[in-house]
């Protein structure tokens, strides 16, 4: 049964641009530290930093309303062949969430579900 569905797409400019800004800070504030390793270990990293905003986004529309989840309680990572998973941090959550996430040179975009 789904519970819930999110999407987000984000000009990865954007986040380029707020990396410049605020550096460290916007980095340890929105993603955890496997996340950060995992976006700068690539040739460009905004899009990689910018397709895991989205989906974190997407899935914060799919909780719906909801001001006890923070940032880096969601964690964008990928399974051993590449495929995106969420891992979320409360140990009390039992539902699944699906999540798909897509990248231009421009843009990014990831949908999330969460079912049951």
């Amino acid at each position: 049964m789904i519970l819930g569905t999110g999407i987000d797409i984000i000009e990865i400019e954007r986040i380029e641009k707020t990396i410049k800004k605020w550096g460290k800070d916007f980095l340890e504030y929105v993603f955890t530290a496997e996340e950060i390793a995992y976006a700068q270990k690539h040739k460009y990293p905004a899009q990689h930093f910018a397709a895991r905003f989205a989906a974190k986004e997407a899935v914060l529309k799919a909780f719906g309303k909801n001001s006890h989840i923070h940032w880096k309680d969601i964690k964008i990572t990928n399974d051993k062949h590449g495929k995106p998973l969420c891992i979320y941090g409360n140990k009390k959550f039992k539902k699944k969430i699906f999540i798909s996430i897509s990248h231009t040179h421009v843009y990014a975009v990831a949908s999330a579900t969460i079912t049951s």
